[in-house]
């Protein structure tokens, strides 16, 4: 049965064997320099340089809230930058997470890791920069992940 495994460690360094997807929440400003961003650049130069370039060429393709990018950084791993937060500030709305744009995304992930044949893993997206909780991240990963058989593999910084 499939189910939400928390871990102590970093989710840059996902743990068992066969393909992975590391998934993240990114901003849709364009803005890259933040959070666990910062961990992904310094294993990775791909995911940073590949987010900044569709942003610039987003007249030209689908960067917008809840659209994601996939990016591989080894034979076995991708990084999935996922638009689901607006601004990089709070607004009379309330904090930068969009949630529908996050459950959005997670589906897109769902197809995505059936098709690789991959497990996925992630930081507790949405609840650092972006100002989200938890309590209202993780329904959304049981309902898009979890529900359709998928584990998702979440990790703690010790």
């Amino acid at each position: 049965m499939a189910a939400i495994h928390y871990h102590i460690g970093d989710a840059t360094v996902p743990i068992g064997e066969g393909k992975k997807l590391i998934v993240h929440i990114c901003n849709d400003i364009g803005r890259w320099g933040k959070g666990f961003v910062i961990a992904l650049s310094h294993r990775w130069p791909q995911p940073e340089k590949e987010f900044k370039d569709w942003y610039a060429q987003r007249d030209q393709n689908d960067f917008a809230l809840g659209a994601v990018q996939y990016v591989q950084v080894a034979p076995d791993l991708w990084v999935a930058n996922m638009i689901g937060q607006h601004l990089i500030w709070d607004t009379e709305d309330g904090p930068p997470i969009r949630y529908q744009a996050v459950e959005k995304c997670l589906q897109n992930v769902a197809a995505k890791a059936r098709e690789l044949n991959a497990t996925i893993h992630m930081p507790r997206i949405g609840c650092g920069l972006a100002g989200g909780s938890w309590d209202r991240i993780e329904p959304l990963i049981q309902r898009t992940l979890i529900n359709a058989g998928l584990d998702a593999h979440v990790y703690d910084l010790p």
